[in-house]
């Protein structure tokens, strides 16, 4: 018996359980999880964090097999506490279209912006931006002349905030002269805007009511907040504040393929098209609908993971494979190693803490 107890104290000391919670116990609607994972890792990170070797971290949560392994904060935050993701709000969106396809309140992503605004009231007026697809704007195709990549575009979206009315900013850019609409991946965050603008005029009650009643209350998110553009619409440019746990939960849908608690929130045929990969887009990284794909190579196994991102290292990594959600939320805005340190964080201590 005693050697039995010795060999259970050190297995939960170094593959313990999530951190603070009994297993069983629900926190904020998540089952705590009875699996192990290596705690001596999560430690060192937590070490690493703490000594500000990876800065500004917020918040790391683990959900595996449906259920919460790991919740750690960091630097002041705290479970209750909202926390402004950037662009991981674009792919909430993509969410919204999907469910107003479904409901039949727009026809599918292959129609065109001529079909919603009349754009001869635009200026820049051509037929090939009559043509271009919402599928164009879910995969940052659409071929305006737009990079956010590059300050000196005329359509980065820094040239949109200060701007009164930011649709008709986006819908008066004219069209690129060097690709066409589906040819290319290029950032957009003028393109989500109007798709937003699109939803929003398309649903019942507006964007912020429809997304409410048609995701947020089946999934059980109360605690959050839309940010606004200057027409008083839900800003799906990005920065919807929810708490981590919630982001979790909006990872959890799409590893479920568009299921939480027995009902289909989502099409699973839309969550597939959101995670497929429809275009290279920089270094590894390819793009969905308003979802970026990439590998992680960890113990020389490659690990694909489909993830929302936004400005200062937040994530919503969700892994097939592994039947694991990942959410890192961060506050290094504008800072360039915001997204770097987060990808050493997943090979060096996350992932390899819970294979």
């Amino acid at each position: 018996m005693k050697t039995n107890f010795l060999f259970t104290w050190i297995a939960l000391l170094f593959c313990g359980f999530t951190s603070g919670q009994p297993p069983g116990k629900l926190v904020h609607g998540w089952e705590v999880s009875k699996e192990r994972y290596d705690t001596a890792l999560i430690r060192a990170l937590k070490t690493e964090i703490g000594k500000d070797t990876y800065k500004q971290i917020n918040s790391i949560i683990v959900i595996r097999n449906g259920k919460l392994l790991i919740e750690e904060y960091f630097n002041g935050a705290e479970r209750n506490q909202r926390h402004n993701p950037r662009s991981v709000g674009k792919t909430f969106a993509s969410a919204a279209l999907g469910i107003a396809i479904k409901e039949g309140h727009i026809k599918n992503e292959y129609q065109q912006l001529g079909e919603f605004y009349n754009l001869r009231e635009f200026q820049n007026y051509s037929g090939r931006k009559a043509s271009v697809m919402l599928k164009h704007l879910l995969t940052m195709s659409s071929a305006f002349d737009a990079n956010d990549s590059d300050p000196r575009s005329i359509g980065n979206e820094e040239n949109m905030y200060p701007q009164s009315n930011w649709v008709k900013w986006a819908l008066d850019l004219p069209m690129a002269t060097d690709r066409e609409p589906g040819e290319k991946f290029t950032y957009f965050t003028g393109g989500v805007v109007v798709l937003g603008d699109i939803i929003h005029k398309s649903v019942p009650g507006g964007l912020e009511s429809y997304a409410h009643e048609k995701l947020f209350k089946p999934l059980g998110i109360v605690n959050y907040r839309w940010q606004r553009t200057p027409q008083n619409v839900a800003n799906t440019a990005g920065g919807i504040q929810l708490i981590p746990l919630d982001f979790a939960k909006f990872g959890q849908l799409y590893l479920s393929r568009g299921k939480w608690n027995g009902q289909q929130i989502l099409p699973e045929k839309w969550v597939d098209s959101s995670l497929a990969r429809h275009y290279q887009a920089n270094n590894d990284n390819g793009y969905g609908y308003l979802w970026w794909n990439k590998n992680y190579t960890v113990r020389n196994k490659a690990y694909n993971t489909s993830y929302c991102s936004g400005n200062g290292g937040n994530k919503i990594f969700v892994f097939k494979d592994l039947a694991t959600v990942i959410v890192v939320t961060a506050s290094a805005y504008n800072q360039r190693y915001a997204h770097p340190q987060v990808d050493e964080m997943m090979i060096k201590y996350i992932l390899p803490s819970i294979l």
